[in-house]
């Protein structure tokens, strides 16, 4: 079901730029650089489109660059994408290394960076088939690792003291999400309206602030060929300044979607696999993080939170597919999904008013 998030392909036809004008705005700028470039399209991706160009000689780079056309105010935010990753690349933490950001749009029509392309494997499939049960309990280990590594990183040692405001993280996030979520509405979704008026007049208090990814997940990093070793984490669009909690529970939701609807495990015989709980997962990130456990209410609330979260995000790639801008062919499929998020999300607002009755 992963296959066609795989590999590269043919440019699309609405995604093209002139690859001559590229190419001689890259002499020079990359070492090395040789042409003729050969330009290829990577399959995955809902937002920016992403594109493999190899130079004569055989060397690869990714190129990343803002969708053509109408776009959402402060989305496809592909200058903050490479400021976040230069940052963290200088502090040795696994990104690709960056090369250059091009904000002149009268190159290939639209803002870009180029960084390396990582050799390895990404995996799609959270259940992980194929692999053994300690491999699997590796991977998952290693995916705790390096959030949690994330997140005891010091801002301001890092450069990005400024990358987003300080306090009212959540508050925040769910202000821009709900005008996003409006911005982009097709049809009404109950579930949303509810949590519109809900989530920000129940927000628990913020667990501090940490560079937080946005979209932590398996299938957004690369792993060593053969080692449970992450080489890069990649797209950094919704990185800003936030709540950690709030950005682990996010990366935690797979605990809690059943298996075939954006990326879940929920149900499966996770012992057996050698997957861990996700308390166990949770246990790992506090202790190597030097945090406390959390209330199950608020727990509930952080997932709610993200589950929203998701659902305004592919109700966003509902109305690309209408506008004719949604960077992937499997875009309607994906956006059908917003009113399941929605309902997921209340079912966990749900959890919590139980406990409170």
């Amino acid at each position: 079901m992963y296959e066609e998030f795989v590999g590269v392909k043919p440019v699309e036809e609405r995604h093209r730029f002139d690859v001559a004008r590229l190419q001689a705005y890259l002499r020079g700028r990359l070492e090395d650089l040789r042409g003729p470039l050969v330009v290829e399209q990577f399959r995955g991706g809902q937002s920016n489109p992403t594109y493999r160009i190899t130079a004569a000689g055989g060397r690869r780079y990714v190129l990343r660059r803002k969708p053509p056309g109408k776009l959402l105010p402060s989305a496809h935010a592909v200058e903050r994408e490479y400021r976040v990753i230069a940052a963290l690349h200088g502090a040795g933490f696994p990104v690709a290394r960056p090369h250059l950001l091009c904000e002149d749009e009268s190159v290939i029509g639209t803002a870009f960076y180029v960084m390396d392309y990582v050799e390895g494997r990404v995996l799609w499939d959270q259940s992980l088939p194929g692999a053994s049960r300690a491999e699997r309990r590796a991977i998952y280990d290693e995916l705790n690792r390096t959030i949690a590594l994330l997140h005891t990183l010091d801002p301001r040692a890092l450069g990005l003291e400024d990358f987003g405001r300080p306090g009212h993280y959540i508050e925040r996030q769910i202000a821009r999400w709900t005008k996003q979520y409006r911005a982009s509405e097709t049809a009404p979704i109950a579930a949303m309206d509810r949590l519109i008026e809900w989530l920000p007049a129940n927000i628990p208090p913020e667990a501090g602030s940490a560079v937080v990814h946005g979209d932590y997940r398996l299938d957004n990093t690369i792993f060593h060929a053969t080692e449970p070793r992450i080489l890069a984490v990649l797209d950094w669009e919704l990185s800003t300044l936030g709540d950690p909690l709030a950005d682990f529970a996010y990366h935690c939701l797979s605990w809690h979607i059943p298996p075939g609807k954006f990326r879940g495990i929920a149900g499966l015989p996770l012992d057996e696999l050698g997957i861990p709980s996700e308390r166990e997962y949770a246990a790992a990130y506090f202790r190597r993080t030097g945090r406390g456990e959390v209330d199950p209410s608020v727990w509930d609330y952080y997932l709610a939170y993200n589950l929203f979260r998701i659902a305004a995000i592919l109700q966003g790639i509902a109305r690309r597919v209408v506008d004719g801008t949604a960077a992937s062919a499997h875009g309607a499929e994906a956006g059908a999904r917003a009113p399941l998020m929605a309902e997921l999300a209340w079912q966990q607002v749900e959890k919590i008013l139980q406990r409170s009755r």
